[in-house]
């Protein structure tokens, strides 16, 4: 049976794919508007069951009424597949979650402001390197490898901070924007069952999507939110 929430949404999403119009929509190149087939409830058990935790409620069931993945957000929404009896999450970035800390708590918090900031602060910049103006001496290229070499030690310590599996534990990622920029879905925590945007490549910590209102955005409202901001840019006013 379609959860209440997700009734009609597949039909939805078909319909608008089949537009002439739809390639309109940010990131349609890159789902095609095709939605997985769902999930039957023997392969949701075993998904839980091998990830040790149960999945948001909202979307476990838009898993089993909706699809396990495909058109959505953005470049769209990962799908999730048994691959070689394993079940795995596939797309831009999708690696980055560490499946075997999915039922730990999501981090309350990210590093401290002040480390970042401190980090931030000694972050090596090319300008402040000797100019190279004459690649046949061989002392610019040392300059240049000094800068590289700075630059990788500080880089070192900034994926540390940053990148550590720890921060996103309980988490998985569920969309790729483009430019290193993704959207996780929390799993366990106090944070359970919101979206959260991940700009560590632009240097900023993963922080929630937020509604008008101010709220945490569900996986069902950034859905829903996608699909009806979708059909107004393929329906465009006359």
């Amino acid at each position: 049976m379609v959860d209440q929430q997700w009734g009609g949404v597949r039909q939805r999403v078909v319909a608008l794919g089949a537009l002439p119009s739809s390639g309109m929509v940010f990131g349609s190149l890159g789902h095609g508007w095709v939605l997985e087939d769902p999930l039957t409830d023997d392969g949701l058990a075993e998904l839980e069951a091998q990830v040790g935790v149960v999945l948001p409620e909202d979307y476990r069931s838009f898993l089993t009424s909706v699809g396990a993945g495909g058109a959505g957000p953005a470049y769209g929404l990962f799908p999730v597949r048994r691959v070689q009896g394993r079940w795995r999450w596939e797309g831009d970035g999708a690696d980055l979650a560490d499946l075997s800390m999915l039922a730990r708590p999501f981090p309350d918090h990210g590093p401290d402001p002040d480390d970042l900031d401190a980090l931030l602060a000694v972050r090596p910049e090319e300008e402040d390197f000797d100019e190279v103006e004459d690649f046949d001496e061989v002392e610019d290229f040392d300059e240049v490898e000094d800068f590289d070499d700075a630059f990788e030690a500080w880089d070192e310590r900034w994926g540390a901070l940053m990148f550590a599996p720890e921060r996103t534990a309980g988490a998985i990622v569920i969309s790729h924007l483009g430019c290193a920029q993704r959207e996780w879905l929390i799993i366990s925590g106090t944070y359970r069952g919101t979206v959260w945007s991940d700009c560590r490549a632009d240097d900023a910590d993963l922080r929630p999507l937020l509604d008008p209102a101010g709220k945490p955005v569900t996986f069902t409202r950034w859905y829903i939110d996608w699909l009806q901001e979708a059909e107004l840019a393929a329906h465009p006013p006359a």
